[in-house]
């Protein structure tokens, strides 16, 4: 049997190949849209793609099953459970709780485990020509490697209303009745790592197993006991903010993404053609520098997007389709290069790409504003806004800042003055260049402060030293 891993760093999100190597077939479980690694892994071991499937309807990426499906033939299978609300608006064969997908010795069982979403399914997987039983779960957004799925996400980006805590609830029942009884051998394969918001402490291991997790995990005590209130109580409580993007993708992951089909190669555009679409206003640039060779001077309505690490995060951040209609321009080294950030942003569903610039070289440039900590007194009457996180803003926060994380930001600007000026600030500075960079290109006045609240810190200890 083969199992192989694929992770994106930039939304740490795994998907995963399973293979009958006597069948030459393969499945794909959870993949993302540009599909060309898993057509590479199966052509290398001399696989064909049968069959594609998903765990859950996902709210932080644009599912690849449709796209994978049409580039390989490959039979699509998604969850028939969770209720009329809950079913995909997509043609495939529905899983229901018991239903297996085989290819050769090799079987994928759906166990229907409803608590982070109410279609969620994982997988058992058998090796049948080493064991009858299996000894594989892939756990989708159930069980993580220490940490468990979120139950919140239906009211923070699918427009619920109190149904964490009937996920929760469900979860602890899924764990309960599904999960903890297995043998404690299974190798727990999960759909995220370090670093998702799916999960509010999700390690960076890329597998566990039921026994470790029986043994170790927060809320394995909370099971043993059967403290069902504890559980939920110590689950919801602390969950970090769900970015405004994830809306975008439950709707277009349960309707169906478009499928993109082979890709054009991105062109190289001229600096006069630049130029003149800026100045008609129907483009937006993309800068991919870091963000001290923004701050020295970008093209303005530009977007701070830095690559590589986190291109599809912070990109989904600074940009939404769906009230943008200007195609991106990407500031990139060569072709190759735009086109690796092209791969990234499809993930997302930002798909309207028409080409990039190798230098801004030829095109107007401004520098954005930016403010010393030791300028903050002269701005009583500006806003001063955190663009971090809930958890970061209540360890520590700048006195009188409101708080508003820069993966919501483009989305609540009813929250922000139109005719005032905003003073924004992340930790180190780099979320902050991309959340000020989507509100100047949403027309409102910002100003970065410079060193963001590290810089601050920094500098309101430098005072205290130098009063004592």
């Amino acid at each position: 049997m083969l199992l192989e891993r694929i992770y994106d760093e930039d939304l740490a999100q795994a998907s995963y190949v399973i293979g009958c190597q006597a069948q030459g077939e393969a499945v794909v479980v959870d993949p993302r849209r540009d599909v060309q690694p898993y057509l590479d892994l199966a052509a290398r071991h001399g696989m064909r793609i049968v069959a594609v499937t998903e765990t859950h309807i996902h709210a932080d990426y644009l599912s690849g099953t449709r796209e994978l499906a049409a580039a390989t033939g490959a039979r699509i299978y998604v969850s028939g459970e969770g209720g009329e609300d809950w079913q995909y608006g997509f043609e495939g064969t529905r899983l229901h709780h018991g239903d297996t997908i085989t290819l050769g010795n090799v079987a994928l069982q759906a166990v229907h485990t409803p608590g982070h979403t109410p279609e969620h399914l994982v997988f058992l997987v058998t090796d049948g020509a080493f064991s009858s039983e299996p000894g594989y779960l892939l756990s989708g957004d159930l069980v993580f490697s220490g940490d468990l799925g979120r139950p919140d996400l239906l009211d923070e980006a699918a427009g619920g209303v109190d149904t964490r805590f009937l996920g929760a609830t469900q979860l602890f029942r899924s764990l309960q009745e599904s999960f903890l009884t297995l043998p404690d051998h299974v190798q727990v394969f999960p759909a995220h790592g370090a670093g998702s918001a799916c999960g509010k402490a999700l390690g960076a291991l890329p597998s566990t197993t039921v026994g470790y997790e029986r043994r170790h995990a927060w809320w394995a005590p909370y099971l043993a006991a059967g403290d069902e209130e504890g559980f939920v109580a110590e689950l919801l409580d602390g969950q970090p903010d769900a970015h405004a993007y994830f809306a975008r993708m439950k709707r277009q992951n349960k309707l169906g993404p478009t499928v993109l089909g082979q890709r054009d190669p991105l062109t190289e555009l001229a600096p006069a053609a630049v130029r003149s679409a800026l100045e008609a206003d129907t483009i937006t640039v993309v800068d991919t520098r870091p963000v001290d060779e923004v701050h020295a001077g970008t093209v303005p309505g530009s977007l701070s997007i830095p690559v590589p690490d986190k291109a599809a995060t912070y990109g989904a951040w600074a940009y939404d389709p769906e009230a943008d209609d200007r195609p991106l321009v990407l500031l990139a080294p060569d072709r190759a290069s735009a086109q690796d950030l092209r791969d990234h942003l499809v993930r997302v569903g930002v798909d309207d790409v028409t080409g990039y610039v190798t230098s801004f070289d030829g095109l107007p440039l401004e520098r954005p504003a930016t403010v010393p900590p030791a300028d903050l007194e002269g701005m009583e009457r500006a806003l001063l806004l955190d663009v971090r996180t809930r958890t970061e803003h209540a360890a520590g926060t700048i006195p009188g800042a409101e708080q508003l994380s820069a993966g919501r930001v483009l989305w609540h600007t009813d929250r922000l003055p139109r005719d005032g000026q905003i003073v924004t600030f992340c930790q180190s500075g780099v979320r902050n260049s991309v959340a000020a960079s989507a509100l100047r290109r949403a027309g409102l006045d910002v100003v970065e402060l410079e060193g963001s609240y590290a810089g601050w810190l920094q500098e309101t200890a430098g005072r205290a030293g130098a009063a004592g």
